[in-house]
């Protein structure tokens, strides 16, 4: 990142921004950082963010993008496949699963921020699918448990139909209330797999993102029924996976570049990107 994007960067780390109520949003892109955990998602407080790999989370400083702390679990596991994190009260949460075994367990992995050490779990195990991603909202749990439509398992069947997809709102305990699908304009865009990411915004919306897709999808609430409503789809240089608004900086996003394979055999790397939530001119 160069010294004009750190300058940005740092300013916008002090004052934030939050587009007007009712105007179109933008995002303007305002750091990227090269952090090779950067696989399945992020999350950030006030000082740091934190990448997700499958068994592995990088603490690193915000302003420098250096690393600070590293948490690696073992290759046996017992976890598996780290997903979305949540920075909440000097706490990480982790959405976890064994994707892409079967059958789908899943569960919610939790981490000291401070000593990046595993500290408890809650476990799901068999009941909505594959845990992606997590959130805290007025008082509750958010999360989507995702469903595919590739190939897999010992008869190389649909794993669980994306159409299946299903985001819970749960009780401080995790005793669900209510659940809601995602629309079939989203789940068209998803290709042969599903929702990767979400985070409650600054401006009450839902933001959710896919497998793969540099979009981030601005949805809401319905007001009847049990299908989740597209407000707005928004290009956002990422390629899909776990996004996190900073609830320290309200209007700042963070997002991840997962390298592909042939990026990788070029010197290629996984990357942290950061956005500023504004308004259209």
């Amino acid at each position: 990142m160069g010294k004009a994007a750190a300058i940005v960067l740092s300013a916008l780390l002090v004052f934030g921004a939050v587009p007007e109520s009712g105007a179109k949003p933008v995002l303007e892109q305002v750091g990227e950082f090269v952090v090779p955990e950067a696989n399945q998602g992020v999350g950030a407080d006030e000082k740091h963010f934190y990448a997700v790999d499958n068994q592995s989370i990088g603490k690193y400083d915000k302003k420098t993008g250096k690393l600070v702390k590293k948490w690696q679990g073992g290759k046996k596991g017992p976890i598996l496949h780290l997903d979305s994190a949540l920075l909440m009260d000097g706490k990480l949460y982790c959405a976890h699963s064994n994707y892409p075994e079967w059958p789908m367990t899943s569960s919610l992995e939790i981490f000291d921020a401070g000593t990046m050490e595993h500290v408890g779990t809650h476990s799901f195990g068999i009941q909505w699918g594959s845990l992606t991603w997590v959130d805290w909202h007025e008082g509750h749990w958010w999360m989507t448990f995702a469903n595919y439509d590739r190939l897999l398992g010992p008869n190389r069947t649909p794993y669980g139909h994306k159409a299946n997809t299903v985001m819970v709102k749960f009780t401080r305990d995790f005793r669900p209330v209510e659940s809601w699908t995602l629309p079939k304009a989203i789940l068209d865009k998803f290709a042969d797999m599903s929702n990767s990411g979400g985070s409650w915004g600054p401006d009450g919306f839902l933001y959710l993102t896919g497998h793969d897709p540099a979009e981030l999808y601005r949805m809401r609430l319905p007001k009847a029924a049990s299908v989740l409503e597209l407000v707005d789809v928004m290009p956002m240089n990422i390629r899909g996976q776990g996004i996190a608004w900073d609830r320290s900086q309200p209007g700042v996003i963070y997002g991840i570049i997962r390298a592909t394979a042939k990026e990788k055999a070029a010197g290629g790397e996984h990357k942290v990107t950061v956005f500023k939530l504004g308004d259209k001119p």
